[in-house]
């Protein structure tokens, strides 16, 4: 049975200095706590030295994060690079030793099955360590943000970017028309 979220890498490993290159693009579906705008998009490369798996990459996307200042919605681009290293146990195949290389990789999160890298898994790990620590919105911390300022007067604040359509509706809701 194939998966797609597996990439066979028995090939690079079992043959020394081969190289494998691939374009990835996916949408994480398995993590729910990231708002992704666009697909995750990029590409992978692998290359094994005998004892040593090379993983270098580059990726980028763009996803919905809470502002640090005023926790509105902000769209962040996201880019990342790849560069990876696990260790390879065994003498490859193509030195006719009868013997087979494989990933020994000693990760906390699982990596790979058998001789196949997990993608997602990996992918997830890069982004995950990439995101902005304190996303912000247009204002950043100098500008005046109109609506950290509403939320630390105590009331609620108007809309004054995004869709029009929503800008009209949020102007004819005042702060006592919805009871908490």
């Amino acid at each position: 049975m194939r998966r797609d979220d597996l990439l066979d890498l028995n090939d690079v490993l079992q043959h020394p200095g081969r190289k494998l290159e691939v374009d990835i693009a996916t949408e994480l579906p398995e993590e729910e706590d990231l708002d992704l705008v666009k697909p995750l998009e990029g590409y992978l490369e692998a290359i094994s030295t005998g004892n040593i798996l090379l993983v270098t990459g580059k990726f980028s996307t763009r996803a919905v994060l809470e502002c640090a200042r005023c926790s509105e919605p902000v769209e962040v681009d996201i880019t990342f690079d790849i560069e990876e290293q696990f260790p390879v146990a065994g003498i490859p195949s193509s030195y006719g030793s009868g013997d087979f290389a494989k990933v020994a990789a000693d990760e906390p999160f699982e990596l790979f099955e058998e001789n196949n890298l997990i993608v997602e898994n990996l992918l997830r790990q890069g982004l995950l360590m990439d995101i902005p620590i304190q996303p912000l919105c247009e204002f950043g911390w100098d500008g005046e943000c109109p609506i950290a300022k509403a939320k630390a007067e105590g009331r609620a604040p108007t809309i004054q970017s995004g869709r029009p359509e929503f800008e009209k509706l949020a102007n004819l809701i005042r702060p006592g028309d919805i009871e908490a």
